[in-house]
């Protein structure tokens, strides 16, 4: 791996969008649509969808918002969804990569061109960032309460099927290819691990350390894109540095 993190930039806005309770829906929601895209949309017949479902009902999140993530992926409820990625430069000329589910494109355009150009940044042309990601499968395992060492985990993940694992003072970040993450998901599983993540996600091959005189302007395009219910992903390769 290249050392890029996603967890690290993560945990680094995490105590601001904690309080954002939209933020929690948002996420919930796309794992709801991935869940329910990816196997039987009726959650009796598919496992992962029911422990979703479980979390979404943990976080009070409304019915009507849990049925229209999974009408989203089923395409039911009249609408129709098309799935949109958006390439551009955030300040400092940080690569990112939006990944938009819309009924509406012109209107998903249109924010996604406002939330970089507000930020100082500039939306790309298609391929003018999508060489730097690379699709893989991640799963996180929290490393509070776990009585894991390093070496243990990594070889559990291995065993599982992962080809490389991260190490950060909170979590055990495991990479796989993608269409092994399932196996691995349920491999871990299995062995009694909780997992807090288990996604297919876009880790940058090369990062870009944002200049301290623009990290605000770096994070509200990060932010500005988060909060819109058409995004459903932002992909990084932006490393800001700690204080």
């Amino acid at each position: 791996m290249s050392g890029h993190s996603k967890w690290h930039n993560i945990q680094g806005r995490k105590n601001a969008q904690d309080a954002k309770r939209g933020k929690i829906f948002q996420k919930i929601s796309r794992d709801l649509y991935g869940a329910a895209k990816g196997g039987d949309p009726d959650p009796a017949n598919n496992p992962q969808l029911r422990l979703i479902m479980d979390k979404a009902r943990a976080a009070n999140m409304p019915k009507e918002n849990v049925q229209r993530a999974i009408d989203k992926a089923t395409g039911a409820g009249g609408a129709n969804y098309s799935e949109i990625t958006y390439e551009g430069y955030g300040p400092g000329g940080v690569a990112v990569m939006v990944s938009a589910l819309t009924d509406n494109k012109n209107r998903t355009a249109a924010a996604v061109r406002s939330a970089f150009t507000h930020a100082g940044g500039e939306l790309g042309t298609t391929g003018s960032v999508a060489y730097n990601f690379n699709r893989r499968g991640y799963v996180v395992v929290l490393r509070e309460e776990l009585d894991t060492d390093e070496d243990t985990m990594l070889m559990d993940a291995l065993d599982a099927g992962a080809e490389d694992m991260n190490t950060e003072d909170a979590a055990f970040e495991i990479y796989t290819e993608p269409a092994d993450l399932t196996a691995v998901r349920d491999a871990l599983q299995a062995k009694g691990y909780e997992l807090d993540t288990a996604e297919v996600t876009m880790l940058p091959e090369n990062t870009t350390e944002v200049p301290a005189d623009k990290t605000a302007q770096y994070q509200r395009l990060i932010d500005e894109l988060e909060e819109n219910d058409d995004i459903s992903d932002v992909y990084e390769a932006g490393v800001i540095a700690e204080d």
